[in-house]
């Protein structure tokens, strides 16, 4: 393509991302007439339309997203080299953007400080956000690598490290549910958690999709007396005498200090949850992203789980 197509495909990918052709505007500085005349010139230039326009703004056609994957992959080839370049002076400059669960925080810090101390001149952003847009961000070209909590199967990403994780109940030391998990019926049922407050994440969070399913085959429909997107507060919610479902690692410190008790929930569907490490597939990491996959590779051992509590 042309460097104006280039260009005119610029200011479609804008117009797309942000839903508007005035949002899109707005970014590139620019009127809105002049983005519009881009877009259309482009769609003339290619012989198919590109967006769909709505009341509420405009959204990609199938030709329109076959444009945005071509985009997205010359912006990240574009990436690679000027890194590649920067790598031959030793990493001095660039940026890279890790999108992740925020139960994850914990356990990154140590790796993350460890690549900053290594690449002090590598810009590291951390997005923190649900498990559906982690996958959106890393699918979209927004991150390089995302973390994610059981993520559904989605064919456009690659997973590059897969570890079980389960999901627990967590209540305080003092709550009359640590003295029903007897040895005698250790597996906790959904039935039982219906009897108090229950506190959960939102329905954009990976323990959320499972407890759906795990619901539809126990008959049981639970419903939460809080619902929040802050892991920190659903923790908090158990310290002060109620019950939230968490992933065993998210109270590893919690639990180890006393504070906290897992209890072990009873389905193959609450066991069988993976931490996955992602990025998109077919993207070509630059030079500084594969140097923190390499290193988020060596440390998943920070989100591992015990069964003891």
């Amino acid at each position: 393509m042309s460097l104006v197509q280039e260009r005119r495909i610029g200011h479609f990918y804008e117009a797309a991302r942000l839903g508007s052709v005035r949002a899109a505007a707005d970014y590139l500085n620019v009127a809105p007439s002049a983005v519009s005349r881009q877009i259309t010139q482009l769609e003339h230039e290619l012989g198919t339309p590109l967006l769909e326009r709505h009341r509420r703004g405009v959204k990609p056609t199938e030709a329109g997203e076959r444009v945005l994957q071509y985009y997205r992959q010359r912006l990240a080839q574009q990436e690679v080299l000027l890194e590649s370049l920067q790598s031959l002076k030793g990493l001095q400059s660039g940026s890279l953007i890790l999108a992740i669960g925020e139960g994850f925080i914990e356990g990154l810090a140590g790796p993350l400080s460890q690549f900053s101390t290594r690449y002090p001149g590598i810009e590291i952003k951390v997005n923190v956000c649900g498990t559906n847009e982690v996958i959106r961000q890393v699918v979209e070209d927004e991150a390089h690598l995302g973390l994610v909590f059981n993520p559904t199967g989605d064919p456009r990403i690659r997973a590059h490290a897969s570890q079980q994780q389960p999901v627990c109940a967590v209540v305080s030391p003092e709550h009359p549910l640590v003295s029903t998990a007897t040895s005698a019926t250790p597996l906790l049922t959904l039935e039982a958690l219906s009897a108090y407050p229950l506190a959960l994440p939102e329905v954009s969070f990976g323990i959320r999709q499972i407890l759906t399913l795990a619901e539809h085959q126990a008959g049981v429909m639970l419903r939460p007396t809080l619902t929040c997107n802050a892991i920190a507060m659903l923790k908090q919610f158990a310290l002060h005498g109620g019950v939230t479902l968490l992933p065993e690692f998210v109270v590893n410190e919690e639990v180890n200090a006393g504070g906290l008790c897992r209890i072990s929930l009873e389905g193959d569907l609450f066991a069988s949850p993976h931490v996955r490490l992602i990025s998109r597939l077919g993207r070509q990491l630059s030079v500084a992203a594969n140097r923190l996959l390499i290193l988020l590779l060596q440390d998943m051992s920070a989100f591992s789980h015990s069964r003891s509590s």
